[in-house]
């Protein structure tokens, strides 16, 4: 399906030469004489190259159907994690060069969005943040409950993020996906 430049928007999938971008940038410019531009900036979905490409305003681009499922994480084995259809139970490995940061924050049995074009597999999304236990930080000590002093924590799923002194084994915390840090401790 063709769709004109104009309604193109950050996050939209676009095919060009058989190959898949997400828009990344977008931005109309209107010339003093003459028609505007479009500038584009896209991430090719199958290396992560970026690619800045101008159209003119009249143009039309084909857009990429891709798919979202979701799907459960079962186990990781031989480089590959291996997922579950939530409708159809049928499963799945994924290479973890695919996977990005997703593996840092996801424990067995999370649901996580798993996006693919015409049956390829392009990665994995899930949510802006995630509740893990801690399972090992130093102590805090007195006098630190209240100031922006940080230590690192190792959460359940293995990754290291840095928490306020309060913070301590068995707590629960909440981390942003996007950045690694810390947003709040989880409420029970």
């Amino acid at each position: 399906m063709s769709i004109p430049v104009t309604e193109l928007r950050p996050g939209i999938t676009v095919e060009i030469d058989k190959q898949v971008f997400s828009v990344v940038e977008y931005n109309h410019i209107k010339m003093g004489r003459g028609g505007a531009i479009v500038r584009v900036k896209m991430k090719n979905i199958d290396n992560g190259n970026s690619v800045e490409r101008t159209f003119k305003s009249n143009e039309k681009i084909d857009r990429a159907h891709v798919e979202r499922k979701k799907m459960q994480y079962l186990y990781f084995q031989d480089d590959q994690y291996h997922f579950m259809d939530q409708e159809t139970f049928e499963q799945v490995a994924i290479n973890k060069d695919i996977m990005g940061h997703v593996p840092d924050y996801i424990r067995e049995q999370d649901v996580i969005d798993v996006i693919s074009h015409n049956g390829r597999i392009l990665g994995v999304e899930m949510g802006t943040s995630v509740a893990l236990k801690v399972t090992e930080t130093g102590s805090a000590f007195k006098g630190n409950s209240v100031s922006n002093v940080m230590k690192p924590a190792t959460l359940e799923t293995g990754v290291v993020v840095q928490v306020p002194m309060f913070i301590n084994t068995g707590d629960s915390i909440v981390v942003d996906t996007r950045t690694g840090n810390y947003v709040e401790r989880a409420k029970q």
